[in-house]
């Protein structure tokens, strides 16, 4: 499961998710850091969970990184390669450890949330040009990357400037804003992760992202104009919905409201809303149903505690892709959803 020279050319994949993964520990209680006894061990990271929903979703995803030679790091491959992700282009340091962090049982966006990462110095800090598989990461149908492997190191960000820059047979980019204001030692965050969205594909940006990184507020329009370069750009609103801008589409602005879910935890749903829509997109659908399936899958997310979730079953998303209007907005999802494909259906059709 290591990368550690010359190989055959690495088959193309749907998607390859470049990205920092860290072996997470959750409080089994909540309250403070300070006063929780114990955890339980999970996985995060933004672009592995976009690689992992994929592949629980029925589609082939590779995920590119670097770890420690540490129990942790053989935790992080052996966890994401059980979804199903390729991990064979995953790099093992011997010097350099494998990032954990730990974090309180709060919602993120709430005042008393805690999080203490110890990720300085890691093995992925040190991805760079000479570090990982090139060629793993451009045979993909999209190449998926975020801002915070940018804000990790200066060869991290050199490498994803190398990644976006426009060159023939470089794969379509799939770029995640993922703002981070405590990642970034200086000012120059907000300029990189513009200048790294302009030269991607489809790019996903919070609405509230774009006015804490770019000071850029007015919605959804707002957001294009100051972002006019990728074919698609995804705009997520928060509990409003999602509002995606598509050169090629027939209809150029797509407005797709939310779902009422009743939230457990909201870490990973922006992850997988972008795998729901990286999904429909490279299904072929409409941009509508794209947000749909985004919309599905951040619904399976916000409704587990961990970063990861089972996401519905293909037919099953598919299904409530396809309700009319009237018919999605009375859908609300709670706890455990995802296993029981009836249980929504049977909520819309009552009055």
């Amino acid at each position: 499961m290591t990368a550690t020279g010359p190989r055959n050319a690495p088959h193309v994949v749907d998607v390859v998710a470049l990205g920092e993964s860290m072996v997470t520990f959750l409080p089994s209680r909540p309250g403070r850091l300070a006063d929780v006894p114990s955890f339980d061990r999970g996985i995060g990271g933004a672009e592995s969970n976009v690689a992992c929903v994929l592949a629980a979703a029925g589609h082939s995803a590779r995920w590119v990184s670097r770890v420690g030679t540490d129990g942790f790091g053989d935790h992080l491959v052996e966890t994401i390669g059980a979804y199903g992700v390729d991990v064979s282009a995953v790099h093992r340091d011997p010097v350099r450890p494998t990032g954990v962090y730990f974090r309180t049982a709060g919602d993120r966006a709430g005042d008393d949330h805690e999080v203490a990462y110890y990720r300085a110095g890691s093995a992925a800090s040190a991805m760079g040009l000479g570090t990982v598989d090139l060629e793993a990461l451009r045979a993909a149908r999209v190449l998926h990357l975020s801002g915070i492997t940018a804000a990790l190191s200066a060869d991290c960000l050199n490498l994803l400037r190398e990644l976006t820059a426009p060159r023939a047979g470089r794969p379509p980019v799939s770029f995640d804003v993922n703002h981070r204001p405590g990642l970034w030692q200086d000012a120059d965050g907000s300029r990189v992760l513009l200048e790294l969205a302009r030269g991607a594909d489809i790019v996903f940006v919070g609405e509230d992202e774009a006015a804490q990184a770019w000071g850029v507020t007015g919605g959804p329009e707002a957001v294009r104009e100051a972002l006019p370069e990728p074919s698609v750009l995804v705009v997520k609103e928060g509990a409003r919905g999602a509002t995606a801008f598509s050169r090629h589409a027939s209809t150029p602005v797509t407005f797709v409201p939310a779902l009422h879910v009743d939230v457990v935890a909201t870490i990973g749903a922006g992850d997988a809303f972008a795998a729901g829509f990286l999904s429909g997109t490279l299904r072929g659908l409409t941009v509508r149903d794209r947000l749909r399936h985004g919309h599905l899958m951040a619904a399976a997310a916000l409704t587990t505690p961990g970063d990861l979730a089972p996401p519905p079953a293909r037919d099953h998303a598919d299904r409530l892709v396809a309700l009319d209007d009237d018919a999605w907005g009375r859908l609300r999802l709670g706890p455990g959803w995802t296993q029981t494909a009836q249980r929504a259906e049977e909520e819309v059709r009552t009055p």
